[in-house]
């Protein structure tokens, strides 16, 4: 499959409708984003401790109790009244979290099993089951060239099913025949989740990444000043590794490019590319503590995601 075909297909592994969305629910329960993980987990480890999960609610003070932590007790208080008394507080109900997924024309691309913006779509809706069965606010960015959704987040079914008929009727957009005047920028999506985003929010980011660059970088690193962020980048391996003698017809929906891999300096530029690219979206885990899960279009989304979050096996 590329993008050469015009052809409306009822595959989902070329575009995906809001049935096939609703059905990861089942698979949601094995996988998870609080910073305690299982051993084979991705986000195991130092990543893990970068997570701030939910925050903490004062609830009440009372008397100390045998077993009590020393630590929670509130020593202006006891100094005033004489008692020990201790300071107690419970986990926040649920936290917000924004799914950006990408859309774009970029995405809509794939040489092996899916194209990258179905893989982007059905992780998205995993992660947006999983976050909203833990009982956390689920909302996000949904953006193609043309247009872009902003969902803000919220805890409820409805909400949920807003989300991923959005991101259903946004992958049913795509088509090599479609006309994109101008490309969407990426940073624009970045810029919009700074304006959105809060303390303690957790962010999630579905693309290729195609168009990120040095104002990327201090995009990021504003939103993990206060908030956790996720990085799912999406590869074809004919991103990085185009065979010999192969030859290729691509268009982002404005411009048409014919990519012929015999010659040399067509493969090297193309592998260069790529590999600035992810290398920044990597640097981003160095610099600013951000996990990147890679997901490639050529296996299948779900096993992909069991994976990286310990549950091989699973679900």
């Amino acid at each position: 499959m590329t993008v050469g075909d015009h052809t409306k297909s009822d595959d989902p592994r070329i575009r995906v409708d809001l049935a096939h969305l609703r059905g990861f629910e089942r698979h949601a329960r094995s996988i998870s984003f609080l910073p305690k993980q299982p051993a084979r987990s991705a986000l195991n480890g130092r990543h893990a401790s970068r997570l701030r999960g939910r925050g903490l609610n004062f609830e009440e003070l009372r008397n100390y109790q045998h077993g009590d932590d020393i630590r929670t007790i509130d020593w202006k208080v006891t100094a005033r009244t004489g008692e020990p008394y201790v300071r107690v507080y419970t986990e926040e109900r649920d936290r917000p979290a924004l799914l950006l997924v990408d859309q774009r024309m970029s995405m809509f691309f794939g040489t092996s099993r899916n194209m990258k913006s179905v893989t982007a779509a059905e992780a998205a809706a995993l992660a947006a089951w999983r976050l909203r069965l833990q009982g956390d606010r689920v909302g996000g960015l949904i953006f193609g060239d043309a247009r872009v959704a902003e969902l803000p987040p919220r805890a409820s079914g409805v909400a949920l099913n807003r989300f991923l008929s959005v991101l259903a009727d946004a992958n049913g957009l795509l088509d090599s025949g479609l006309e994109v005047p101008e490309p969407m920028s990426l940073n624009q999506q970045l810029e919009a989740a700074v304006r959105i985003a809060k303390t303690g929010m957790m962010i999630l980011i579905f693309s290729d990444f195609h168009g990120v660059d040095a104002r990327s970088d201090k995009l990021i690193r504003r939103l993990t000043q206060h908030n956790d962020v996720l990085a799912f980048p999406i590869t074809d391996p004919a991103g990085r590794d185009l065979p010999d003698e192969f030859r290729l017809i691509a268009s982002d929906g404005r411009l048409q490019v014919d990519l012929d891999t015999a010659k040399e300096d067509t493969r090297v530029q193309i592998a260069d590319l790529f590999d600035k690219r992810i290398g920044r979206v990597l640097d981003w885990s160095r610099k600013y503590g951000v996990p990147v899960l890679p997901l490639t279009s050529a296996e299948e989304t779900l096993p992909q995601m069991l994976s990286l979050f310990g549950a091989r096996g699973r679900g």
